[in-house]
């Protein structure tokens, strides 16, 4: 890939800032979009070790014009620019369907009109809703348990329409539950993780009874790379995961292990998913990407977690978060 040009959307947050250095690191050249703000803040783009060797952009994937213009004289998209909040969904559902549908609509058009190489759709796997079967593969039916869920089905819909209406050269990369260094305080384990190193002794918590599969970041951003290093991945969905489910309680257990922290956790009905909307179980079939690519993923929950408690202990990253708030 030396000398591709590879637009990364997204980039500012916490699996684009990962995508962006390791894309750098793969020989692209990379144009990094951040979210335009007047405090010229360039979010998780500030801590990366490959600054000087990105071109960072500002602008917002809800403007058609903007995305024509950033999509000149680009050879790959990863698209990763999206609200992802679930619980913030339910109170701001309308920004949701235009930042990540009609957004999605924006780069697929703009790819499109100025001829783009590859385009890599992030999904998610909230899509597919609790599981009716499992492993949880790519021909799971897809269930809307929330507002977020349901503009991320929307938005693949749009990008899919795409490659079967237009040939664009479209791959959906659908990832399972990611977790890292960088990840945003609206998510479990960074919750506990910060609030167990600022020397809390209780913590509250929703429902810890459901099931996920759980993927460091290197891993998550290693499947994004093998599928655009793929020309067999073009038209398709594909999940990108660990074949391993846990409950989310286990997976806390673990933390206070990895930290040695005595910590009680406790139930807090404002932390509660609405009754039908709680996804009591995602475990990823990654049969799909293994055949296609050959990608195995690298990382055990363990090591990753271990990874990740070492990166959040560090003082100076775990000031810029507000462990007492509670993140929507």
């Amino acid at each position: 890939m030396i000398n591709k040009v590879a637009l990364v959307t997204g980039a500012d947050g916490f699996i684009g800032s990962q995508l962006t250095e390791m894309l750098v690191k793969e020989g692209y050249k990379v144009k990094a979009l951040s979210l335009y703000n007047s405090f010229n803040n360039w979010g998780w783009l500030e801590d990366i070790d490959t600054l000087d060797d990105i071109e960072v952009l500002t602008g917002d994937v809800r403007d058609p014009h903007f995305c024509k213009h950033i999509t000149k004289d680009v050879d790959m998209i990863f698209h990763l620019a999206a609200l992802i909040a679930i619980p913030y969904s339910y109170i701001a559902p309308d920004s949701y369907v235009d930042t990540n549908i009609n957004g999605t609509l924006n780069i697929c058009q703009a790819a499109l009109e100025n001829e783009v190489e590859r385009v890599i759709h992030t999904s998610t796997s909230e899509v597919y809703g609790t599981a009716q079967y499992t492993p949880i593969d790519e021909k799971h039916p897809l269930q809307p348990q929330s507002p977020y869920s349901a503009t991320k089905i929307g938005a693949d819909a749009m990008a899919m329409s795409f490659f079967n209406s237009f040939d664009l050269p479209l791959t959906i990369a659908r990832p399972f539950n990611t977790y890292g260094p960088r990840q945003s305080a609206r998510a479990v384990i960074p919750t506990i993780i910060t609030q167990i190193a600022n020397g809390k002794k209780t913590i509250k918590l929703g429902d810890v009874s459901p099931t996920r599969d759980f993927n460091y970041v290197i891993d998550t951003c290693r499947g994004f790379v093998a599928v655009a290093d793929s020309q067999d991945s073009i038209g398709e969905i594909i999940n990108i995961g660990s074949n391993y489910e846990v409950s989310i309680g286990d997976t806390l257990n673990l933390i206070k292990d990895i930290m040695n922290s005595d910590v009680e956790f406790i139930t807090d009905k404002q932390r509660i998913r609405p009754k039908k909307s709680e996804v009591n179980r995602l475990w990823c079939d990654n049969t799909k990407i293994k055949e296609i690519t050959g990608f195995e993923p690298i990382y055990d929950l363990r090591s990753g977690l271990k990874e990740t408690v070492e990166w959040f202990s560090d003082t100076k990253n775990l000031g810029k978060y507000k462990s007492d708030i509670y993140n929507v």
